[in-house]
């Protein structure tokens, strides 16, 4: 009889004290508690890892030889555990070539699927390309039209200059008896007095047979015919017919019309990852680093003399050389160079840019020791200068300073599409590979069943038995009275012709005649295919991705997004009896998508699978079969369990927490009364960029602000693509170019702004808390200050492990090797010299109160707050550390192994530290990402006193609790992708509550109890 349970005895991993505790298998289990509870230490490090190693145990003798090396979790023994699965958020891909469509597996079934019934076409002029047998051509032309009178011909000269008189004395000598020139038939004895003007194009065709098609008429003859001008024609074969356009059949795989030859379709022709399908410009990534203009000048109302042209005011020693250079330009083409660029006219500062050609120019240049030199040469031009500087430098340093003035930009030849033309010429029902890929993925799953004969596709993209709704009425994530247009798209026009609709990209077709579902070869062909492409989709949309595209790159992804991709992936592999551990999937999502999250983990559960999902959301809780609450505190405080069963024995559990917040007996109280601000905004107008529609939004200073809206709306496109990156430009001299918008007003009323994403720390493991916020600086000083120190001469750096001296030279001083495997991951294991500790004997040697600096190193902010007291520079950035809810981490812990939202905090912890200005801008994307109901209160408070220091906050946020609290907030939507983009609301937490049409609003209801009334934004 299968085990019911997972048993875990006497866990012991990091800050867990001896616990046991029992786990429903077959169940939707929430692992939830403070942030340090030991949540993440007993779902990952000890169940997690334990079901991991048991399965390489299982492996071949060669993965066995490392599990010496490999460490098992502290823990006594655990019984009835699964081979596990670790779904967590740290497993999204920085490479720029990993797509949604490549990590869901999607795009390697289109590949499969564009390589089997892709129809190709030519990329220069759009016509279909299809090599066809002797038979295949026999059977063509013997279904023509009955009395049909028909030429049989052989091409030989195609568009191209001279007299050709070798092609005739060919065909005489062949024993042809006519030719077709130029349109005309003729006698080959009559081409001897033919002369051709040799400066003109022609077309020559040998005539090999004349033809009447009956009903008797004779196969072989035709099918010898064919295969004489076949041979003739080098493979082509024109069939002319009277009053009748030429037919052309060709046993090639080439255009006929343009002589190109198309290589052999398979599934590694539309791979970007592939020398056989790339764009061979941009290597398949699509796009280029190009010299952005608007970086090289970023403020106009400077001249070119005070430093307008950013890379040469950087110069330093060359800045003078540059300035002579520049009057030298300014006076051969009759402009100042000590008026304001925006003066200038575009043609001037052309000519700046991008030089002016072969033109010589005086340069007078007068050395800083007063000599003077004259010289004539040709100007290059600022943009010019620094692409052959970067093309042909061998300096890494040199690269990295002009990256700063260049931007991506899409690829000239294949404008974005990663592609070669022969791959994107390659059609199923009208649409390239790529133009399937740039769909969202409602749309794409709308596409794949459109595609299908006979199926009727209902607005909302569902068929084959899915209703769509998702548990909800409207389905997909858009309201009920909207409809899903999608581009190019009419599924009135299932079962039918539908004729082309656009040209394609670079202007190389124009597509006819164009059907709009599979014939029935083609389907019994793609069946398997696009049932494996449907049920990814229907999974990425159940879950709330439909807003999503399939080219979306994986990096651009929240961890949140990532790892709703990466869940999906995992249910279409159908596994059943399988361990799902899942760190937070809800981050990212708002609440009135929770439901697809949660039916889609409790679809997994009813395949016959245990899921574990560390969380703190109220509604995943409150979905879940079980519990198991985690404390009462952080770090050394918590690793005790407080409380398991349902989420009612939770919430009557008088010790927990997390029950106190279930059940109302504890809450985040409403601030009595808002903030006003300090009258001063900043407004962005015509905002348009991805999905938003224009729109106008004014930002108040001075108060706590929110930015709300369904997952996909537009928050972090307005927020971070458009006002971050323009007010970086203005007041911090950022590289990055802003999104599309007309304008942002109110920029002079901050002097600094601060974006505290949930990117990593640090990109190595010698990365950590304490060397990002700066504490570990004074505490090297403070070990190099003490007697043993003193005497053996160390100064701070023999305190470093980045550096010769103090480090251990066996790991580099990261404390940890890494081994490869071969066929499985990396395995990183404790280096054998210094057992992980970073450091030298001698290092270790010097200890302050019986601690060395790797002692230090691994305690927690708690324990070394405690510790440090007494030196205020340490003890300051240790207590932002503990404001933020960071007590419970380890000063020296790898910055790889923070969470996006423990990142993200000791940024926020960073910031705190330093003095504020009282003018600064904080933004902060989804701060509470890995908080639980009490650490939200901690968070609050310390963004309370940010704003209470003069300065402005806005935040990116689902979080009911934070929005409750803010001064002011801005409400996009309605829904995601195309159907979101608007400005829904704005106003206090009150005037959004009452706004009808917005999702945010109506779940704010619930939390100030305020009655709906009807409103939107003007």
């Amino acid at each position: 009889m299968p085990q019911e349970v997972i048993f875990i005895k006497g866990a012991r991993e990091h800050n867990l004290k001896n616990v046991d505790v029992t786990i429903p298998r077959d169940r939707l289990v929430v692992i939830t508690g403070v942030s340090g509870s030991g949540k993440s230490s007993l779902a990952f490090d000890t169940i997690y890892a334990e079901g991991q190693r048991r399965y390489v145990e299982s492996l071949s003798a060669y993965a066995r030889q490392f599990l010496g090396r490999m460490d098992k979790p502290d823990v006594d023994y655990i019984e009835g555990l699964s081979p596990a699965i670790s779904i967590d958020q740290k497993g999204v891909s920085h490479n720029p070539r990993s797509t949604v469509g490549t990590v869901t597996e999607i795009y390697d079934y289109l590949r499969l699927l564009f390589a089997r019934i892709g129809k190709p076409h030519c990329p220069k002029c759009g016509n279909p390309v299809a090599r066809q047998t002797v038979q295949q051509i026999v059977d063509a032309i013997l279904g023509l039209p009955e009395s049909s009178r028909i030429t049989l011909l052989a091409p030989k000269i195609r568009r191209k200059k001279g007299e050709h008189r070798e092609v005739f004395e060919a065909a005489r000598r062949g024993g042809f008896v006519r030719v077709r020139v130029n349109g005309e038939v003729m006698l080959v004895e009559d081409t001897d007095s033919l002369a051709l003007d040799k400066q003109k194009w022609h077309y020559i065709d040998i005539v090999v047979d004349r033809l009447i098609i009956r009903g008797d008429t004779e196969p072989n003859r035709v099918t010898e015919s064919v295969e004489t001008a076949l041979r003739e024609g080098e493979g082509v074969l024109t069939v002319g017919r009277e009053g009748e356009d030429d037919q052309v059949f060709s046993e090639q795989f080439a255009c006929v019309a343009c002589g190109i030859s198309l290589p052999e379709i398979e599934p590694r022709t539309f791979s970007f990852n592939s020398p056989h399908g790339a764009c061979s410009t941009c290597t398949g990534l699509g796009y280029q680093l190009e010299v952005d203009p608007s970086l090289v000048i970023q403020n106009r109302s400077l001249s070119l003399l005070e430093g307008a042209i950013v890379p040469w005011a950087r110069s330093g020693a060359a800045n003078a050389w540059y300035a002579s250079m520049m009057e030298a330009v300014a006076t051969e083409n009759d402009f100042s160079p000590r008026v304001p660029v925006r003066e200038l006219t575009d043609e001037q500062v052309n000519i700046v840019l991008y030089g002016a050609g072969k033109q010589q120019v005086k340069v007078r240049h007068r050395t800083g020791r007063g000599r003077t030199y004259t010289w004539n040469t040709a100007y290059e031009g600022v943009i010019p200068n620094l692409q052959r500087r970067y093309r042909d430098t061998e300096s890494d340093h040199t690269r990295g300073e002009i990256e700063r003035y260049m931007a991506q930009r899409a690829c000239r030849s294949c404008e974005g599409a990663r592609l070669r033309p022969e791959a994107l010429g390659v059609l199923v029902c009208g649409r390239n590979i790529m133009e399937v890929t740039g769909l969202t993925i409602g749309e794409g799953l709308h596409w794949v069943r459109g595609i299908k004969p006979g199926d009727t596709v209902s607005a909302n993209g569902s068929s084959n038995g899915y209703d769509g709704s998702n548990g909800r009425d409207g389905g997909n994530g858009h309201l009920p009275e909207q409809t899903l247009e999608i581009a190019d798209a009419d599924p009135a026009a299932n079962g039918s012709k539908s004729k082309a609709r656009r040209s394609r990209k670079n202007g190389r077709r124009e597509v006819a005649d164009v059907a709009a579902t599979l014939t029935a070869r083609e389907m019994v062909i793609a069946d398997q295919i696009l049932k494996e492409i449907d049920g990814r989709l229907h999974f990425l949309d159940s879950i709330g991705l439909d807003y999503v595209t399939m080219s979306r790159t994986a990096r651009t992804l929240s961890g949140g997004e990532a790892q709703r991709v990466r869940l999906a992936t995992q249910i279409g592999s159908g596994l059943t009896g399988v361990l799902y551990v899942c760190d937070e999937p809800t981050v990212g999502l708002h609440p009135h998508d929770d439901h697809r999250l949660i039916g889609t983990l409790t679809r997994l559960r009813d395949m016959g699978n245990t899921v574990i999902v560390v969380e703190h959301d109220d509604a995943m809780m409150r979905a879940a079969d079980h519990i198991v609450d985690l404390g009462p505190g952080a770090g050394e405080h918590g690793g005790k369990i407080v409380a398991t069963g349902n989420v009612a024995e939770v919430m009557a559990n008088e010790a927990s927490l997390t029950g106190a917040y279930l059940s109302g007996r504890k809450r985040i109280p409403v601030p009595e009364e808002r903030r006003p601000g300090n009258g001063k905004s900043i407004a962005v107008t015509g905002a348009r960029e991805n999905n938003l529609q224009g729109i106008d939004v004014e930002f108040p200073l001075g108060l706590l602000g929110c930015v709300t809206g369904v997952s996909g709306s537009g928050k972090s496109t307005l927020v971070y693509d458009i006002l971050y990156k323009r007010l970086a430009q203005a007041v911090a001299q950022g590289r990055d170019r802003p999104g599309d918008h007309d304008e942002i007003t109110g920029i002079e009323h901050i002097d600094k702004v601060v974006n505290i994403d949930q990117s990593p720390i640090g990109r190595t493991p010698r990365s950590n808390p304490a060397t990002y916020t700066g504490a570990f600086t004074p505490i090297r000083e403070l070990f190099a200050t003490l007697p043993e120190a003193r005497i053996r001469g160390y100064k701070p750096g023999r305190f470093s492990f980045n550096v010769k001296g103090g480090r251990c030279e066996a790991c580099q001083g990261e404390g940890y090797i890494q081994i490869e495997m071969q066929f499985l991951p990396d395995v990183t294991v404790p280096c054998e010299i210094c057992q992980g500790r970073r450091y030298n004997r001698e290092a270790l040697e010097v200890t302050l109160r019986d601690q060395s600096i790797a002692d230090v190193l691994a305690m927690t902010v708690e324990t070394a707050l405690d510790f440090f007291w007494n030196y205020s520079r340490i003890r300051s950035k240790l207590e932002t550390l503990r404001d933020v809810g960071l007590g419970y981490i380890r000063l020296g812990q790898p910055a790889t192994t923070l969470s996006g939202g423990e990142a993200q905090r000791v940024k926020l912890s960073t910031e705190l530290s330093r003095r504020a200005t009282g003018r600064t801008l904080y933004l902060l994307d989804e701060p509470t990402t890995g908080l639980s109901f009490e650490d939200c209160a901690a968070l609050l408070r310390v963004l309370h006193r940010l704003v209470d220091h003069g300065n402005s906050v806005l935040l990116i946020e689902h979080n009911l609790d934070l929005i409750k609290n803010a001064d002011w907030i801005i409400d996009l939507g309605p829904g995601a992708g195309n159907r979101g983009g608007n400005l829904l609301a704005f106003g206090t937490p009150e005037t959004l509550a009452q706004v009808e049409e917005s999702h945010t609003g109506r779940y704010l209801r619930n939390a100030l109890g305020v009655e709906a009334q009807v409103g939107v934004a003007d």
